[in-house]
């Protein structure tokens, strides 16, 4: 039964990608994190493979459950709920996830939510700073994804105002990073150099920024383009690259054609507040700049801390919770994997599920009969603390 004095008690499990995540949160609050990284496993292949990620999955899942539910101080019985990421992902890592989830709720007897990796990106603010607004307006920024989402309710009613239409922009500090020779993820390694370059002494393109071009839209290709023809040149010439002020100067042109159209999407929309989210958005740079241009603007800033913003249990589990409290319709028992999941599905409901949702309060009972295939090399070194 959902504890009235701090909201429904959820599991959430993560696995879009390459590491474990169970997090374990009541209502609004996070009472466990557990993460199990298999970044040293894809170290030896030089870059993330699909079905050692689907293996390492499968490996970690049942001690890192065991771990967040050790670190909530609660057992598996006390759950209101489980959630799980549904998609978008990649495939194998996924169907991990979701079968397991499945099979805890079914055992259990409680119900059973697929949610979107992109909306739980969302909806972890709300273990950071409270309800979300609502409509929230979101900047989500990662490795696959660059969009300004507005979300009326963040469980069911996700609207999407704009997107990349080539390169998102973690894909863009990876590509940089990589051509820089700075190993893989290239994020934090980027944001760490980019603190002794000058970010102004290299003007490197804006894309989509054009008077006719679309307002909430994305293009870093160019950019990426432009950044490595730059440094092909130097090498060219015989000359030191300057990876720092490269890196300063890269980072500088990515978060402010970030900033500024999700500036402008709030001004046009007439919402107050901006909530930044994903990989990208632990970035210092881009934290600081859209501080700075939320407060000239008068809009409300809403940013996760770094470790929230990255993939965690913790986020599913979030949005899994604020599906309890509104009685939203859990999933069926087939549910399945959707590597392609689009954000307008927040959540993957039981499509023969009544309007009013599930009944919480009874238990769930048994009632219910674009794969990122990257080579990267990796480094601890080069994540977020």
């Amino acid at each position: 039964m959902a504890d009235s004095r701090g909201g429904p008690l959820v599991l959430g499990i993560e696995t879009s990608c390459d590491e474990t995540g169970v997090g374990i949160v009541r209502g609004h609050t996070l009472l466990a994190d557990a993460v199990a990284s298999s970044v040293d496993e894809h170290a030896r292949f030089g870059g993330v493979v699909p079905e050692v990620a689907s293996r390492a999955h499968l490996e970690a899942m049942v001690p890192t459950i065991q771990r967040a539910l050790k670190d909530a101080g609660v057992t598996a019985s006390d759950l209101d709920g489980i959630a799980v990421t549904a998609g978008p992902g990649l495939a194998g890592a996924l169907l991990v996830g979701v079968s397991a989830a499945k099979a805890y709720a079914y055992a259990l007897g409680k119900p059973l939510y697929g949610v979107n990796h992109l909306a739980s990106h969302i909806c972890v603010d709300q273990l950071e700073h409270g309800p979300l607004p609502e409509p929230t307006m979101a900047l989500l920024v990662s490795g696959g994804h660059s969009s300004l989402l507005l979300a009326p309710d963040i469980t069911s009613d996700v609207r999407p105002l704009g997107a990349t239409i080539d390169d998102a922009a973690g894909e863009a500090f990876d590509k940089v990073a990589r051509v820089l020779n700075l190993g893989f993820p290239g994020g934090p390694v980027i944001d760490r150099w980019a603190r002794e370059g000058d970010p102004e002494a290299i003007r490197f393109p804006r894309g989509l920024t054009g008077p006719r071009d679309a307002a909430y839209d994305f293009s870093f290709s160019g950019l990426k383009t432009s950044v490595a023809r730059w440094i092909e040149a130097k090498r060219a010439a015989g000359e030191e690259v300057p990876v720092a002020d490269v890196s300063a100067s890269f980072q500088e042109a990515v978060v402010d054609v970030l900033t500024r159209k999700a500036v402008r999407a709030c001004k046009d929309n007439g919402v107050d507040h901006l909530m930044i989210g994903g990989g990208v958005a632990a970035n210092s740079r881009l934290r600081a700049m859209a501080q700075r241009r939320c407060e000239d603007a008068g809009i409300r800033l809403r940013v996760p801390r770094p470790k929230l913003c990255t993939d965690n249990g913790a986020m599913v589990a979030a949005l899994g919770a604020e599906m309890v409290a509104r009685n939203r319709p859990a999933s069926a028992w087939d549910l399945s994997a959707d590597s392609s999941l689009p954000v307008t599905e927040p959540h993957v409901p039981d499509p023969h599920a009544h309007d009013h949702g599930h009944d919480h309060g009874q238990g769930h009972g048994h009632a219910h009969d674009h794969d990122h295939d990257h080579f990267h090399e990796l480094s601890k070194d080069n994540l977020y603390p």
